[in-house]
């Protein structure tokens, strides 16, 4: 390996997902999200349950869908600039601890992958199509990491809500294995319950551009989205 090379890799491996601090808020730098998929969010440390995340939000028109597919820096920014998508929100789901820390989430012991759950408007976008773009947003026959994210809490995970969504992911599913050289290391299990991340979490990707894991790790996996989805993009899209 080149010096150079090593170099690069050295960086990458200290701005991994899982070195981000774990008990302070960074002060944003910058406020590019789109303004359609930041609702008004309530400050507040720790975890809750999605339920009282978006209480009085009126959500409740919305479907929804929950995935797991590394770290939620990435895959939340990834979904935000898609049309039909009203809000993406980082969590931890998959697990059996209530209220997980993302401390706890990252030693190991909840059972929790890092998430998103996903509010859009079926009448303009379809499920099936969200797990389309899941798929091109990150690797799914990696086991139990993402690129430099490495643990159980960064697996592939895709948690269906009702029969269809289940039926739609099992078809999905078989049609897609034939895309890739190795196995689809996905896991399917019905969804229980969805605890939103700490608030510094949120939107991370659009408030600090700064960030060395932001531009090594989560841009090039957001541009391959929004190359392979330009038509689907929102018009004021990080503006």
């Amino acid at each position: 390996m080149k010096y150079s090379s090593f170099i690069f890799f050295i960086i990458i491996l200290l701005s991994a997902c899982n070195n981000k601090t774990l008990d302070s808020q960074p002060t944003p730098t910058s406020t590019t999200a789109p303004a359609t998929t930041q609702p008004t969010k309530i400050k507040k440390d720790g975890t809750r349950s999605i339920g009282e995340y978006i209480e009085g939000k009126g959500y409740e028109i919305y479907d929804v869908a929950t995935f797991a597919g590394g770290c939620f820096w990435c895959t939340e920014a990834a979904f935000e600039c898609i049309k039909g998508v009203e809000d993406v929100i980082s969590g931890y789901s998959g697990g059996h601890t209530q209220r997980p820390t993302y401390k706890e989430v990252g030693g190991g012991s909840t059972g929790h992958a890092e998430a998103i759950q996903i509010y859009y408007n079926p009448e303009i976008i379809r499920f099936e199509k969200l797990l389309e773009i899941f798929f091109v947003a990150h690797d799914p026959t990696q086991i139990d990491r993402q690129g430099p994210d490495v643990g159980t809490e960064y697996r592939s995970a895709i948690y269906y809500h009702n029969e269809k969504q289940k039926n739609s992911i099992h078809h999905f599913m078989r049609m897609q294995s034939r895309n890739f050289s190795k196995p689809i290391a996905t896991e399917i299990d019905v969804y229980n319950e969805f605890w939103v991340a700490e608030e510094y979490h949120q939107d991370y990707y659009w408030l600090h551009p700064e960030n060395g894991y932001v531009k090594n790790v989560s841009v090039p996996k957001v541009k391959k989205v929004e190359k392979t989805f330009a038509d689907l993009l929102k018009d004021d899209c990080g503006k």
